[in-house]
């Protein structure tokens, strides 16, 4: 099993977090991973992206041209992406950032409100971990446990009130798929 993914937004909108924590949780299960990270000149609101493979077997290249799965943040980040996802793949779209629809019939599409669920626990920040959980309700790529695993590692110190809240936010995004 190899998973090749795109994660694409603006700068802010939490994609490089989302795959470091892919990333992090699928080598504690065991899986050979990599992640390249691709910025606009921005600091925030410029284009960010970055591929992230998870693989059973050694990561011949960190580079994804023809992602498995894409997770779309923004309009501009689905339809530039889009094209290259492998037919059969799988496109998860923000639907709270991007109006769009996907235009090929030959993938799986899912269209998740993020911010709108990020905004019912309080905290618009964690429309990242709503997508990520819909991605792993999606994909059973990894195991939800894990990545609230993750979550308590990332999140220490004065953060980790944090914690609770980003698994609510994984929580609900899978509770949007099923």
């Amino acid at each position: 099993m190899t998973r090749e993914i795109i994660i694409a937004g603006f700068g802010g909108q939490g994609v490089m977090s989302m795959g470091k924590t892919l990333v992090e949780a699928g080598m504690a299960e065991g899986y050979n991973v990599s992640w390249v990270p691709s910025y606009g000149p921005e600091m925030r609101g410029g284009t960010a992206n970055c591929a992230v493979v998870i693989s059973d077997e050694p990561v011949g290249s960190p580079l994804v041209v023809q992602p498995n799965e894409l997770i779309a943040m923004n309009g501009p980040s689905l339809k530039k992406f889009e094209p290259h996802v492998e037919a059969g793949g799988l496109i998860l779209v923000n639907s709270s950032q991007a109006p769009e629809r996907v235009h090929r019939q030959d993938v799986r599409a899912f269209y998740v409100p993020s911010m709108e669920e990020a905004g019912k626990l309080g905290n618009f920040k964690v429309a990242n971990m709503v997508m990520l959980g819909a991605y792993i309700a999606a994909t059973g790529a990894l195991k939800m446990g894990t990545l609230e695993q993750m979550l308590s590692h990332i999140f220490t110190g004065n953060k980790a009130p944090l914690v609770t809240l980003n698994v609510q936010a994984l929580q609900a995004g899978a509770a949007y798929i099923k």
